[in-house]
């Protein structure tokens, strides 16, 4: 779980919480319409699944429930990886193309991986894999990124149906004035809640949802980028040492890889790599 986004939630309820007594409010019950919580959230989800399709629409509602995971550093996931692709140049070197299919045979679960894999085994060209690789990437963003614009549409929609409601309530006003003093309470309370529930929904929940699994699949975006050069390398044999050098331009300085510190290679590998050299 992320300590910073479940603080950022605690400190936006308890400032809203806080901002109400601070006015004397201390009855929170008035703040709570059932039917403007049904007018506004009915609505938008109704939308939802009425402008977008199915799966992408539970995708959307899946990011918000797992707005408080923590996500895994994509900087140390770019390490990791970039040292497996050092380690498979080293075997591509010592054992060519049936060294590393051996090395690499269900091992690896990634899709994207073992669709970039595939290529190189079927020997393409270097220039084939990384325009392959590249078309892959950008269709998975692509596929990836449609519960973000699920989300910055139920953004959209939230405060319209918020308004939705207090025009229900203006109604209930209206046709109550000089009967039935009960329902001008009630229909006034659903005008102001629903348009304050439309806006607390959309600035609260979906645009930071949004935000936050646009940025997570930016940053899936920038790796799987990576990982297409670095197949691409693989294609054309390219040396460790070479492979090395062009992965780290995609790091910080500070976090460069050292070959010989970072990569930890078999035994066996090296005595080929030496046998070859010789």
């Amino acid at each position: 779980m992320s300590k910073y986004t479940l603080a950022a939630v605690i400190l936006s309820i308890g400032g809203i919480f806080a901002g109400l007594s601070a006015f004397g409010l201390v009855n929170h019950n008035y703040f709570l319409s059932l039917e403007g919580i049904i007018i506004v959230l009915g609505g938008t989800v109704v939308n939802a699944f009425m402008s977008s399709h199915k799966e992408d629409v539970l995708k959307a509602f899946s990011s918000i429930r797992n707005m408080l995971e923590k996500v895994e550093s994509t900087r140390s996931v770019l390490r990791r990886n970039i040292s497996q692709l050092i380690r498979w140049s080293y075997i591509l070197q010592a054992e060519d193309f049936i060294g590393l299919e051996k090395a690499t045979i269900d091992k690896i679960n990634d899709p994207l991986m073992r669709y970039g894999m595939d290529l190189v085994l079927t020997a393409y060209p270097a220039d084939k894999v990384r325009e392959m690789m590249h078309n892959a990437v950008d269709a998975e963003f692509e596929r990836r990124c449609a519960p973000v614009t699920v989300l910055r549409n139920m953004a959209a929609t939230a405060p319209a149906f918020g308004m939705v409601g207090t025009l229900i309530g203006m109604m209930i006003i209206l046709n109550s004035v000089g009967t039935d003093l009960a329902s001008i309470g009630g229909g006034l309370s659903v005008a102001m809640l629903a348009t304050l529930y439309g806006l607390l929904m959309a600035r609260l929940i979906c645009l930071p949802a949004a935000d936050k699994l646009l940025k997570k699949e930016e940053d899936l975006f920038f790796h799987n980028c990576m990982m297409s050069e670095g197949f691409a390398l693989l294609a054309e044999k390219q040396k460790p040492f070479y492979m090395q050098d062009k992965l780290n331009s995609f790091l910080e300085p500070s976090r460069h890889i050292n070959f010989d510190d970072r990569v930890h290679l078999s035994s066996r590998y090296q005595s080929k790599m030496a046998e070859n050299v010789a």
